[in-house]
């Protein structure tokens, strides 16, 4: 728990959707904004190529398919991640929180943690992995209460 001047934002995302929440009175959180994937809802056709490209053997006139490198979903995923962190560090670099919190899944955190600079990386003040971008404001408090501070 921290002072009473302390501005604490608290990012809750996943690969698709965010929103940063903010303590409210009576240990209850507000959110100040919410962020979605431009990438959210699209199949991985419409990701990347339709089908995966073709080589040809060389012994004989056999083409197969060419696997793809990555996955078009995990390559969005961690794009909006990278997107997320980038909008964290111009926040910190504008002085809008003291205090960083990320709770998301694994992967997401693990990319969105990666992606942080200096200053909003010396903020950072916890983590949670779990995937709770979904619930209600009024469902939060359960999952959040260790990270509540007063509002300033």
């Amino acid at each position: 728990m921290t002072g009473n001047n302390t501005k604490t934002w608290i990012l809750v995302a996943d690969g698709e959707h965010a929103r940063v929440v903010v303590p409210a009175p009576h240990h209850h959180f507000r959110t100040i904004t919410s962020l979605d994937s431009a990438t959210a809802h699209q199949r991985s056709t419409d990701l990347g190529t339709d089908r995966p490209g073709r080589s040809f053997e060389s012994a004989n006139p056999t083409r197969h398919a060419i696997e793809p490198k990555s996955d078009p979903h995990r390559a969005a995923k961690q794009g909006f991640a990278h997107y997320l962190a980038g909008q964290m560090n111009a926040a910190a670099a504008e002085g809008q929180f003291d205090r960083l919190v990320l709770v998301a899944p694994a992967h997401a955190l693990n990319d969105l943690r990666a992606a942080l600079d200096g200053l909003a990386a010396a903020r950072l003040d916890g983590t949670l992995t779990k995937d709770i971008v979904k619930l209600p404001e009024a469902d939060l408090e359960e999952h959040l209460e260790p990270f509540w501070s007063p509002p300033a």
